[in-house]
């Protein structure tokens, strides 16, 4: 069983757009797939039609392995199942600073389910806080979108340098490119700085920049659903491939 984070600490860099394609990507594949929204916002939810857990506040999450089960709703499709987020999760950070060992509970958590599933994805908020170094301790690997602009590779290279500062396995990242634009310049000259400075941390997959993934907020799920054959629904199909293989889960 493989746990898969899709995080970064910048938003707006289509996170939930990954994770929600991901899990749908690995589900239609034949593994069971559970998508866990720790991001308090629920979008991953919201893309697949499940309404908030509103029962699941922290002391359940972390605390409650019968309640945390409980939470777990079944999707749309086969060997794809959700759990949603509710706004309490935004006092994860408050409510892990008071617990023992709190960088470590959220793999403990997980234990429950982890026999259940092939692959626990988890669409994380975008912040560094005990939460995310929660996710950096329990993820087997970590997928990093990333705009090919300025600030987004910004980020990216402030979260290589908190892996190295903290001594956690930066071989858990990889990088990906989101949102691209092929006609764009400075796009390809930041792909090429990336790939230069990080070399074997990203994968090739691109994903477009395309209103198929826009409008995924309209048809309310995953665009490898709605649109199987456009250009993204194709990029994100290989992405999946190519995660899965470069981290032994194919």
């Amino acid at each position: 069983m493989k746990i898969i984070a899709c995080y970064s600490n910048k938003g707006g860099v289509g996170k939930t757009a990954t994770s929600v394609n991901l899990a749908h990507a690995i589900a239609t594949s034949g593994k069971r797939t559970l998508l866990c929204d720790l991001d308090p916002q629920g979008a991953s939810g919201f893309y697949f039609r499940v309404k908030p857990s509103r029962k699941l506040d922290q002391a359940g999450f972390f605390k409650d392995d019968e309640k945390l089960a409980r939470s777990i709703r079944a999707s749309d499709f086969g060997d794809l199942d959700i759990l949603p987020s509710n706004q309490s999760f935004r006092e994860f950070d408050v409510f892990l600073s008071q617990m023992k060992d709190p960088r470590s509970r959220l793999k403990k958590a997980l234990a429950h389910v982890r026999p259940d599933y092939d692959v626990i994805l988890l669409d994380c908020p975008p912040s560094l806080s005990i939460l995310s170094e929660n996710v950096f301790r329990a993820a087997d690997a970590i997928v990093v979108p990333v705009i090919p602009t300025t600030l987004s590779q910004r980020s990216f290279e402030q979260l290589v340098a908190f892996f190295a500062e903290h001594e956690l396995e930066s071989g858990k990242l990889h990088g990906m490119f989101s949102m691209v634009q092929g006609t764009k310049r400075l796009h390809e000259e930041t792909i090429a700085a990336l790939q230069g400075s990080f070399s074997g941390m990203f994968l090739s997959t691109r994903i477009p920049f395309t209103s198929d993934i826009e409008r995924m907020g309209v048809h309310r799920a995953p665009v490898t659903e709605t649109a199987p054959n456009s250009a993204a629904s194709r990029a994100y199909q290989a992405l999946c491939r190519e995660l899965m293989t470069r981290i032994g889960a194919d």
